[in-house]
């Protein structure tokens, strides 16, 4: 839907309210007209059902509102003295046209100080649930979200299997486009696996201003701009499009912000001529082949003394293949005895799976220079340049786009340059050659980041069984940030501490209002 279209759709909304409830305010004590005001109405409401007025907000919030438009309705009844199952059934059922039924037929009474408290356990119990949902997806949405590390692009940074905390407020929080789905589950229902979210109707979307933009080698998560096919679906190939919000999500490190220039020699990194500086906490990390004497490496030495955590075989009698190695652990096996030989595989066949898909001599360790675009700026349109952004174009800035021959046209007209309507990203894994990354799909647009990941609050080693459960946790990395600079430290002892005195606290608490009861 436009933003016309939601519009029009929102004035309908208040007329339909109107006509439901203007007899309603009347027999409140307010005014009839109050009613039909925008907004107004809604904070209006908000005293006559003797609920706070910020109530307003949250039904403006998507999917929070979803729940919040029932309780409205069942509240509104029940300032009117219709408390009994049958009437909250009805509220809901109906949609809460329910109420036209009592605002024309029922000559109620309002209840201005009735009491809020739920008159059973179960009524108190969904209460209680409902308001915790409406608070978590809040949060959720607009200033911290779960995330776990499902691979390891970003090994040595953060490990597989590491359980974050996102947030939304450094870059910006961004409002949701779906409408309908469900609450603090992203594009599939744990278990059953189906999608959890409608894709119609789709509201249009907008970011608040951050703390901080995104600057070079921060650790970013993403929406995958090219996932446009359900994950859950066979392997057809049919394209189905996914919302903004319900793409799949991403972890990545930005090593290309607007307006830059980016290219890669030899596997390292450079932007705007000049070799890209590494984070103090980065180990990049690329897959090596190893000559030996003739003798094995032990397997425990290679998993639990150097921490290799890809994938690593024997390829022939005196060859091991290594898919990823930091410089350290490359240096302590060239310092083994065994150890003949180490070299770095540094790929340079093109590889027309590398983004543009048209440079037959770009491969994952020499590719470039590229342009990353920037909001405003103005490129050459031809037939060289438009594989770069074709997809920028159509998919991310929604023109319409006919190639012709050598002739261009977008939107209807011939053009021979384009003007971007928004910033992008260059986003890499640490892990260089086994990181699936801008390198084959190309550029992050600005409205597909999600937040910055800020702090590790659990940390699970994937090759432990549960059943050493104390062992699979790595406690060293309990409630770690994730940015700043020198060796990652753990707070897990403040935390411990903190929750201790909560506990005390609580403990005596209680004793002494028990006390003062009796």
């Amino acid at each position: 839907m436009t933003l016309y279209q939601w519009f029009i759709f929102f004035l309908v909304l208040q007329i339909v309210h109107y006509l439901g409830t203007w007899k309603l305010y009347q027999k409140a004590g307010r005014k009839s007209w109050e009613a039909a005001i925008p907004i107004y109405n809604a904070i209006v409401l908000m005293k006559i059902i003797n609920r706070p007025w910020w109530y307003t907000f949250l039904l403006f919030i998507p999917i929070v509102n979803l729940i919040m438009f029932p309780v409205i309705w069942v509240e509104t009844l029940r300032s009117f003295g219709k408390n009994s199952q049958i009437d909250t059934i009805l509220g809901v059922v109906s949609l809460g046209l329910y109420i036209y039924y009592v605002n024309y037929t029922q000559d109620v009474t309002h209840i201005k100080d009735r009491s809020l408290h739920p008159k059973n356990t179960t009524a108190d119990f969904i209460s209680s649930i409902l308001f915790a949902i409406v608070v978590a997806t809040t949060v959720h949405t607009y200033v911290m979200q779960p995330f776990v590390i499902p691979t390891s692009s970003l090994e040595k940074s953060l490990l597989v299997g590491d359980f974050l905390f996102v947030s939304k407020f450094h870059y910006g929080a961004r409002t949701p486009t779906t409408a309908v789905g469900l609450p603090m589950v992203h594009d599939s229902i744990p278990i059953v696996r189906t999608k959890s979210y409608l894709s119609w109707p789709q509201l249009p979307s907008f970011r608040f201003p951050g703390m901080e933009k995104i600057e070079k080698n921060d650790i970013v998560v993403f929406n995958w701009p090219i996932d446009t096919v359900y994950k859950f679906r066979d392997n057809s190939g049919r394209r189905v499009d996914k919302p903004l919000d319900k793409k799949s999500n991403y972890v990545k490190r930005c090593l290309g912000t607007p307006g830059d220039s980016l290219q890669i020699k030899n596997g390292d990194v450079y932007v705007n001529g000049k070799l890209l500086p590494l984070h103090d906490r980065q180990k990049l990390q690329y897959s090596y082949t190893v000559e030996t004497n003739g003798s094995n490496f032990n397997q425990e030495y290679l998993i639990n003394e150097l921490q290799i955590t890809d994938p690593f075989g024997q390829i022939a009698q005196n060859q091991y293949y290594f898919k990823a190695l930091t410089d350290e652990n490359v240096q302590r096996l060239r310092n083994n005895p065994i150890v003949k030989n180490v070299v770095k595989n540094i790929e340079n066949i093109g590889d027309l799976t590398i983004f543009p898909h048209t440079k037959p001599d770009w491969s994952t360790d020499n590719f470039g220079p590229i342009y990353i675009p920037q909001a405003g700026k103005t490129v050459a349109l031809n037939k060289e340049t438009l594989p770069f952004y074709k997809m920028i174009i159509t998919d991310y800035e929604k023109n319409d786009l006919v190639v012709s021959g050598d002739e261009i046209r977008i939107n209807g007209n011939v053009v021979k340059e384009y003007t971007f309507k928004m910033d992008y990203y260059w986003m890499m894994g640490d892990n260089r050659h086994n990181s699936e990354d801008s390198r084959y799909w190309g550029y992050v647009p600005a409205d597909h980041i999600v937040g910055k990941p800020v702090f590790i609050w659990m940390s699970l080693d994937q090759n432990i069984p549960w059943s050493k459960a104390l062992d699979k946790i790595r406690w060293n990395r309990l409630f770690t940030t994730v940015g700043g600079n020198g060796n990652p430290v753990s707070y897990f002892h403040y935390f411990v501490i903190l929750l201790a005195g909560w506990f005390i606290f609580d403990f005596y608490r209680k004793r002494k209002k028990k006390n003062t009861d009796s």
